[in-house]
């Protein structure tokens, strides 16, 4: 059966892992593929939180730190998406803890402004970088004390 991109990013979208394998057998050259909005498959699992697709993708190569169309890898998603075992799993597999938006935003940055404290502590464990700012000159402790969050203050500040 002959499949298309289109396939591949819907049944990525629906969380059908099975459909998925099926499709990068029939044609792996789907894997690093964009839809339309710039969109690897792996962003589009991991934005979705399909842990399982997101798995399979990586351990089939799926390049970590690509970027969409607005600049975000997959990691930079989940962080303000609050997929904490999605982002274990980038990082896992060495996606960069570092990176930064067109914005100057880190995953550090988009986890403290979404007030995603699980994320925070596991991006702090793996060495998240909270001296970095993004374009408007705030870190992460910034963004904590504007949004009030006392406990990612106290995270930040030990």
């Amino acid at each position: 059966m002959t499949y298309t991109i289109n396939d591949f990013f819907d049944e990525i979208r629906k969380g059908n892992l099975e459909k998925v394998v099926e499709i990068h057998s029939a044609d792996p050259g789907l894997l690093n593929s964009k839809d339309s909005r710039g969109s690897t498959p792996l962003i589009l699992a991991t934005y979705y939180g399909h842990l399982g697709i997101t798995r399979f993708l990586l351990e089939n190569g799926a390049e970590l730190d690509a970027k969409d169309g607005s600049g975000h890898t997959a990691l930079l998603g989940v962080c303000f998406k609050g997929h904490t075992e999605v982002a274990k799993a980038l990082i896992a597999h060495g996606a960069d803890v570092n990176v930064q938006s067109t914005t100057g935003a880190t995953p550090l940055i988009y986890a403290v402004a979404s007030n995603r404290e699980d994320i925070v502590e596991v991006l702090l464990a793996e060495k998240a970088d909270i001296s970095i700012k993004d374009a408007r000159g705030f870190t992460a402790l910034d963004h904590a004390k504007i949004g009030g969050n006392h406990k990612l203050i106290q995270l930040l500040e030990n």
